[in-house]
């Protein structure tokens, strides 16, 4: 098995975390029907693979105050976009970034108090000299959201 892959306990192992979260190490043991060094021993390896990024909650940044949800797609300044990264980084609403191939250089996905505040939050991205471009698309509903649970089923084992 490479690094990179699960085999079917991992995924079991996955599973039933992200199906009951606040589950202790012995409850999963017995849910799985293994030795509780055995889920240790495998959470251990999963998290200095990579494969668990972490065990904080999802929080619904609705839920927090900040309702409205839009993907910014950004043209960097040729060779500039390590400062663009650090600028975004200093904006608490910016959620994530990702580097992008096409006409984007990179896809930001942002969360805002309501649509002022979003034109506010895209007028401090373009106060970086390194974004010469903003494309914005405001999030009316999500149809699927975020999941990981059928390509965790779907891995190679």
């Amino acid at each position: 098995m490479s690094p990179s892959e699960i085999d079917a306990l991992d995924a079991r192992l996955l599973e039933t975390m992200r199906a009951h979260p606040r589950v202790g190490l012995t409850e999963l043991a017995r849910l799985l029907g293994v030795a509780r060094g055995t889920v240790q021993a495998r959470l251990d390896k999963l998290v200095a693979r990579g494969v668990i990024a972490d065990f904080g909650p999802n929080v619904r940044p609705a839920r927090i105050g900040y309702p409205v949800l839009a993907f910014l797609s950004l043209q960097i300044s040729q060779g500039l976009v390590a400062d663009a990264v650090r600028h975004l980084e200093t904006l608490p609403e910016v959620l994530e970034v990702h580097g992008t191939s096409g006409s984007a250089d990179l896809l930001c996905r942002v969360a805002a108090r309501s649509t002022d505040h979003l034109q506010h939050v895209i007028a401090t991205v373009l106060a970086s000299p390194a974004v010469q471009r903003t494309d914005t698309s405001v999030v009316l509903s999500t149809q699927i959201p975020f999941r990981l649970d059928p390509l965790i089923r779907a891995a190679p084992r």
